[in-house]
């Protein structure tokens, strides 16, 4: 269970990233039902730390502290240099004592750096894809994902992907409705996968229908009904063809894989909140079958239905 989270910061740290993980893990939330973890961020010495934007800031926690964490986060640092020493050092350490390791944007350059990446899928900003490719030949970059969890270590693009990464491992520690929670206090929305697209793959050309906003809405607030592509397509007024090759350059799937993960969301908030049979929760959400429901549910989520409930129930 995740309960210490320590983060690294040393000359060129992000602020903003930086903020990112702070934000994330260490905001006192227990006035809203979020366990408290021990948070500190940690510098390789005692001197200010110069940042991206020209300021600096002093940080109190030695890198000491990273030995007590479950969780090492590296937020985004400069990608031409090396990092000190120390911090690769503290980051094997960590690793191979069992810790967690998280990365923010370019801080996957970090990782590269202490040998994280070999052989392991990982992913990074998509302007910097190639460039850790190039660097880690060994690397499995997987470009253009929000985040990729490879186990023990998560890697993640851009600021707004570090946060939906975060808010992943909350929903795996602590389940749906913790990260739910968090996700609505910081304003953002509780669950994007990692494998949708960074950014849109091309321009959409403008129309006078609706954009796939409000059907995506739609479908979120009508799980039970039928979702089949044709159907899909006939409510945003384009052809199945289009509505496919639309739906993919703007979410990076497909409407069945989207629906899906909608569905099983919504199936782990049930299951954390209400005491409803799996069969009940299965036609719920439109999955129809509670056998349907324990596939796909197993499939994206690695426990059953039951299991999960177990775990997470309030």
């Amino acid at each position: 269970m995740l309960t210490n989270v320590a983060v690294l910061a040393f000359d060129g740290v992000a602020p903003f990233e930086l903020g990112v993980l702070c934000e994330a893990f260490g905001l006192d939330r227990r006035d809203h039902g979020v366990p408290r973890l021990e948070f500190a961020v940690c510098a390789p010495d005692r001197e200010p730390i110069r940042t991206t934007m020209g300021f600096s800031i002093q940080v109190e926690a030695d890198l000491g502290r990273v030995a007590e964490a479950d969780l090492v986060a590296v937020p985004a640092i400069p990608r031409g240099g090396l990092p000190p020493e120390s911090v690769i050092t503290a980051i094997r350490d960590a690793y191979e004592r069992g810790a967690r390791i998280l990365s923010v944007c370019s801080g996957a350059f970090t990782l590269g750096a202490a040998g994280l990446l070999d052989g392991r899928e990982c992913t990074t900003h998509w302007m910097y894809t190639d460039q850790l490719q190039q660097r880690f030949p060994l690397a499995r970059v997987v470009p253009e994902v929000l985040y990729v969890d490879a186990g023990q270590v998560v890697t993640s693009a851009g600021t707004a992907a570090g946060l939906d990464a975060c808010l992943h491992i909350w929903r795996q520690e602590y389940g749906a409705g913790v990260a739910s929670m968090i996700a609505r206090r910081a304003v953002v929305p509780p669950h994007r996968d990692g494998g949708q697209a960074q950014y849109i793959a091309r321009a959409v050309p403008e129309c006078d229908s609706d954009t796939l906003g409000p059907l995506l809405a739609w479908i979120t607030e009508n799980l039970a009904d039928d979702h089949a592509i044709e159907t899909l397509a006939r409510r945003a007024h384009m052809s199945p063809r289009t509505f496919a090759r639309r739906f993919r350059d703007e979410t990076g799937t497909t409407p069945h894989q989207w629906v899906t993960r909608q569905r099983v969301a919504a199936a782990e908030e049930l299951l954390e909140r209400s005491d409803q049979s799996v069969e009940w929760i299965a036609t719920e959400v439109g999955f129809g079958n509670a056998a349907t429901l324990r596939h796909h549910f197993t499939r994206v989520r690695g426990v059953s239905p039951q299991a999960y409930r177990r775990q997470f129930a309030c």
